[in-house]
């Protein structure tokens, strides 16, 4: 008596996510979990950032690599810089920026972009309005004169 002895289950190799519901769906669901698990970072990177703020030391590059973009945006910095706590007129910077062929209007939504992104980064602005002038903030300025203490000390210590 011959018994052919078959399995009781099936040993069929079951289906991928990605053969269910399509290589390119998948794919992108892959992507959205990615996406939002280095948001999460991001937002953890921030939380302890926010924390050691005050033990932090920033640095001109640093604020420069946050907030700008361009060489517009370091344009525009560099001018209100030199500008002291006064600052400047959206169409005084225009002028200034000349070369650049950007409009008052311009300048204004450059500003607040580069704030939007400080503020994001950092949580502090790199520019406030007083009155209708665009000034650079202290933290700004505090970052400035550091870098420019730096130079000056490296400056006098090369020569001595």
């Amino acid at each position: 008596m011959e018994t052919t002895e078959k399995p009781v289950q099936n040993n069929k190799k079951k289906r991928s996510q990605s053969d269910k519901i399509g290589r390119l769906k998948y794919n992108q669901q892959l992507l959205k979990q990615t996406l939002a698990e280095v948001e999460e970072v991001k937002l953890m990177l921030r939380t302890i950032f926010a924390g050691l703020k005050d033990s932090f030391n920033f640095e001109q590059s640093l604020i420069e690599r946050a907030a700008c973009k361009d060489e517009i945006d370091r344009e525009i910095l560099q001018l209100l810089f030199e500008a002291g706590s006064l600052g400047l007129l959206p169409k005084d910077l225009a002028v200034k920026l000349e070369r650049f062929k950007i409009t008052r209007h311009q300048v204004s939504r450059r500003i607040q972009r580069m704030n939007r992104r400080l503020v994001k980064e950092f949580g502090e602005q790199i520019a406030e309005q007083r009155g209708w002038h665009w000034a650079i903030t202290s933290f700004a300025v505090d970052a400035w004169s550091k870098t420019k203490d730096e130079m000056a000390s490296h400056v006098g210590s090369t020569y001595l």
